[in-house]
């Protein structure tokens, strides 16, 4: 026998409100509107409002057809919008946004072996996207002159990425050193000298140094040769680039020196590293590639399974694999407004030296 469907009941309250008012057991959407004190859509957009000047989230939403928006990131606007920065102890960069109920999607950089991070991708749209984000976190962490970012780009001037690149780097209160082919010796022989400075030193505290490589495979001098390469070095070149990389790599993160470096292809990261420099990289992100890079790279074939909007997300120190949603390219209007915030509450200048 059916049963006869209840029917609500409505009240109406003396403020000439309407409120639906339901029978016992049955389940209705309860909605009250006010035509003295403005329409509900105006409410919400007040409520929503505070809401955002609270740094209250909004509702969380899974995007499965589309990038994640940079400007939703809470942790990331707040360190932007705070009045002052502190070295921060560890240093973290936000991803992109995580496809369960937590916040985005991090990499952490403690002063400890293998605190690097290797991002393998054929879009260099996407990866040069992760580092610019990078950059900009890191910036909004550390007071000018407290830290070190050194970019590697050999992307020729005039393309949509160098021009990109140049407007988060002109966004950032800090100086940034910027490493094409034709410098690269001189400022990988420079990193060399402060690695040895501060492995001799060890007590005396010396400010963070984040390397970004951009197109680690466009930088042929940093490719892993064999012994038969020290003897073609350049005749006045002290320090082998692709050596120093490794040391660097390896002896880095415990001095303060962490890589963030960007590769194509698992075949371009065995080229340029090689296994033993591989396992230094305890935090690595993977966009869709094959099934057996996918295992070379993470003990794991999930990058086969990607998208176009997931990477993953692999930590091997604290061994978990997640999978995630990476930023979009930001656009000029989100540029313009870390570049105002930063400028205006740090107080300074962001020389550019190329």
């Amino acid at each position: 026998m059916m049963a006869k469907a209840k029917t609500p009941r409505t009240t109406k309250a003396t403020n000439n409100s309407v409120i639906t008012m339901p029978e016992a057991g049955s389940v209705s959407l309860v909605r009250k509107t006010s035509p003295g004190n403005g329409s509900s859509s105006d409410l919400e957009a007040k409520i929503r409002e505070r809401a955002d000047k609270k740094r209250y989230p909004g509702p969380i939403v899974f995007e499965g057809n589309a990038p994640a928006d940079i400007g939703e990131n809470l942790p990331l606007r707040s360190l932007v919008e705070s009045p002052a920065a502190k070295p921060a102890v560890p240093a973290r960069i936000w991803l992109g946004a995580p496809n369960s109920i937590k916040g985005p999607t991090e990499a952490v950089f403690q002063r400890q072996s293998g605190s690097n991070l290797l991002i393998v991708g054929q879009s260099e749209e996407r990866t040069l996207t992760l580092l610019s984000v990078s950059l900009v976190a890191l910036s909004a962490q550390y007071p000018p002159g407290s830290a070190r970012f050194i970019m590697h780009d050999s992307t020729p001037a005039g393309l949509p990425q160098y021009e990109f690149l140049q407007r988060i780097i002109r966004s950032v209160p800090h100086e940034v050193t910027q490493v094409n082919n034709s410098s690269l010796d001189g400022i990988i022989s420079s990193l060399a000298e402060e690695l040895k400075r501060r492995t001799d030193d060890e007590k005396k505290k010396s400010p963070e140094i984040f390397v970004l490589i951009q197109g680690l495979q466009n930088f042929k001098r940093l490719r892993q040769e064999d012994e038969f390469s020290f003897s073609s070095s350049d005749a006045g070149t002290t320090v082998n680039p692709a050596m120093a990389l490794l040391n660097l790599i390896s002896e880095g993160p415990g001095c303060g020196i962490h890589i963030i470096a960007a590769c194509d292809t698992y075949n371009n990261v065995t080229r340029f590293l090689g296994r033993k420099a591989l396992s230094e990289f305890e935090m690595r992100v993977l966009f869709q590639m094959s099934a057996s890079d996918s295992a070379s790279l993470i003990d794991n074939p999930d990058a086969a399974t990607l998208g176009l909007h997931r990477a993953l997300f692999y930590n091997d120190r604290e061994g978990y694999l997640e999978t995630f949603r990476p930023y979009a390219q930001p656009g000029d209007e989100w540029i313009e407004e870390v570049a105002r915030n930063l400028a205006s509450l740090r107080g300074a200048t962001n020389p550019v030296k190329s």
